[in-house]
């Protein structure tokens, strides 16, 4: 998967996974923004998406965003500190599926206060890759 030669240094894959799935990095989305293997599930890839959140990755959250809805771009800010993922619900996005909608709460800190981005988020499967479409209402 082609991200950009901007990428953050990567924890080591014995590590705790950011995305708070009690597995290691290298276990869980390392496979996915390291070794560039698509990531099997709707949810694994919304695990690995917040991952890249966490370590400043635009690159990777470009190359696994639907070209029908991607930005040109993305600045993300370097003062937010994501902390934690809980997936609340999901629908379909397995792995034979062709759609699936990945319902989280992504928890952060910026500026010493706490926050929270609820979100369903919209995603679709073509030629075996998983990618982000949008959230939904």
């Amino acid at each position: 998967m082609p991200h950009s030669s901007e990428s953050p240094e990567f924890p080591a894959p014995g590590t705790r996974c950011p995305c708070t799935s009690g597995l290691t990095f290298g276990e869980c989305c390392g496979r996915w923004i390291v070794d560039g293997l698509p990531a099997p599930t709707a949810v694994q890839l919304m695990r690995s998406r917040f991952t890249a959140f966490a370590l400043g990755d635009a690159g990777y959250l470009l190359a696994t965003w639907h070209p029908s809805t991607r930005p040109r771009e993305l600045d993300l800010d370097p003062t937010v500190s994501w902390t934690r993922l809980d997936i609340l619900r999901t629908e379909r996005g397995g792995p034979l599926d062709r759609a699936g909608v990945v319902e989280f709460a992504a928890f952060s800190r910026h500026d010493g206060e706490r926050g929270v981005q609820q979100e369903a988020s919209s995603f679709v499967r073509e030629d075996g890759r998983w990618s982000y479409v949008a959230a939904i209402d």
